[in-house]
């Protein structure tokens, strides 16, 4: 099916934030790790269950990356988004989720989640106990990226006023105090660094899509 639209119909104005996937499960599930996790999802394949916010989205890919890579199978549940994921597996009806932190940092604040795995080059500041992925012996790096993007048709006078005040926001200490708030790193991008940046992640996230098999 054609998709609803493409990059190339949007004008590119500036990456806000990029934050890790982060691979959690119930406090009081039997895995303590991710070594735990991933054992006994390879001596169980099928029966280890992961919720996501839906088909090809930003859960549901970094798990497919996974099972890619440890050679392991674990039973796709798809949500309406990361909310109802969530509250799927603190219910008891999935075993693990794959999300940005902030979709969870509040219930792993509050001791109902814990972190096995982060899918970045360093620990997160808001779980520094758990280890990354690399550390678990999986070669995977994936960012959960947000960005503001334009409709067709904005002239390039209004795309630089949109430009500009997006980057004076980043340097304000109300937006350091959002992002501490929330969990996420500050990973601006403005003009052609973004545009650059995107025209790669569009060949990453597609190469990707093809390798798992989502996409033919």
């Amino acid at each position: 099916r054609a998709p609803m639209f493409e990059l190339s119909q949007l004008i590119p104005i500036a990456r806000m934030t990029a934050d890790p996937t982060v691979l959690v499960v119930r406090a009081d599930s039997p895995w303590k790790t991710y070594a735990e996790f991933m054992a006994h999802a390879k001596a169980n394949p099928g029966k280890v269950t992961f919720g996501s916010s839906g088909n090809y989205g930003t859960m549901h890919v970094p798990m497919e990356q996974l099972k890619a890579s440890t050679g392991s199978y674990m039973l796709h549940v798809p949500y309406t988004g990361a909310g109802p994921a969530i509250l799927g597996m603190l219910s008891g009806q999935v075993d693990a989720v794959a999300t940005g932190p902030a979709s969870a940092v509040g219930q792993i604040k509050a001791g109902k989640l814990r972190v096995v795995g982060v899918s970045s080059s360093k620990r997160l500041d808001n779980a520094p106990d758990a280890p990354t992925l690399k550390e678990g012996g999986v070669n995977l790096e994936l960012m959960n990226w947000r960005s503001v993007v334009a409709p067709p048709g904005l002239s390039a006078d209004q795309t630089k006023v949109l430009s500009e005040a997006i980057g004076k926001m980043v340097k304000s200490k109300e937006w350091a105090e959002i992002l501490k708030a929330r969990g996420w790193d500050d990973a601006y991008l403005g003009g052609a660094d973004f545009d650059a940046f995107l025209k790669a992640e569009q060949t990453r996230v597609a190469k990707v899509m093809t390798d798992v098999g989502l996409v033919k």
